[in-house]
């Protein structure tokens, strides 16, 4: 009986993972035809406004922890490195808009198309994110990362880093077509409200810092109630 439903699960997710796919491939396809207009001048507007690329890429953990590179519309100056923490992060005049209103996420549909990516699923971080989680905090990277995810609609980066993994653990114990539509009404609502935008390098820089000391945590408060 339990192995007749195993199966019939793994049937299931079987089946919401391709229908999630080619769903993905035609959306993403139709939005870089309606979206290319607004693609074509923000890439013309970052030209103008500063030297370097018109797309950033970075090497991301993406599912399983496989490294992959993510696109986005690059809204820094080109000497602003994620590990350098002796300085801020520099945004330019064009950057700061695009990162406000997410048009920097549109080059991602170019993942999702390649199969990096998919609209839903836990965000992919830099590699030093996975790296530094333990093994149950890895199991975020179980399906493919997505655009937006459950910790995105939930706060973003005015949550913790451990309330981050947790939100998109609960997303891969939950995943299904109802809940990655839930979670696109309340991504729209998050955008419109323009409300704790992306990590900054300091953000960045305190959150992997936390995952490399979890473990002294967890014996300190060990020692502090054994006292």
């Amino acid at each position: 009986m339990k192995k007749e439903i195993r199966r019939n699960w793994n049937k299931r997710k079987s089946v919401y993972f391709i229908i999630k796919r080619i769903l993905g491939f035609i959306l993403a396809l139709f939005g870089l035809i309606v979206l290319s207009p607004v693609m074509i001048i923000t890439a013309i507007a970052i030209k103008l406004d500063s030297k370097g690329p018109v797309i950033f890429k970075q090497p991301r953990s993406g599912r399983y922890g496989e490294v992959f590179y993510v696109w986005k519309f690059r809204s820094m100056y080109v000497d602003n490195d994620v590990h350098d923490f002796s300085k801020e992060d520099a945004h330019t005049r064009v950057g700061n808009f695009i990162r406000k209103t997410s048009i920097d996420e549109l080059p991602q549909l170019f993942n999702i198309l390649a199969g990096h990516m998919a609209f839903i699923g836990p965000r992919p971080w830099i590699t030093d994110y996975y790296d530094n989680m333990n093994k149950k905090q890895r199991h975020r990277c179980d399906v493919l990362p997505g655009i937006t995810g459950l910790a995105q609609v939930k706060g973003r980066n005015a949550i913790t880093i451990f309330d981050k993994i947790n939100y998109d653990l609960e997303y891969i114990d939950n995943y299904g077509l109802k809940e990655d539509i839930k979670i696109i009404f309340l991504t729209i609502k998050v955008v419109l409200s323009k409300v704790a935008a992306d990590a900054g390098k300091n953000t960045i820089q305190t959150e992997i810092t936390d995952l490399k000391t979890q473990e002294i945590n967890v014996e300190e408060i060990a020692n502090a109630h054994s006292a």
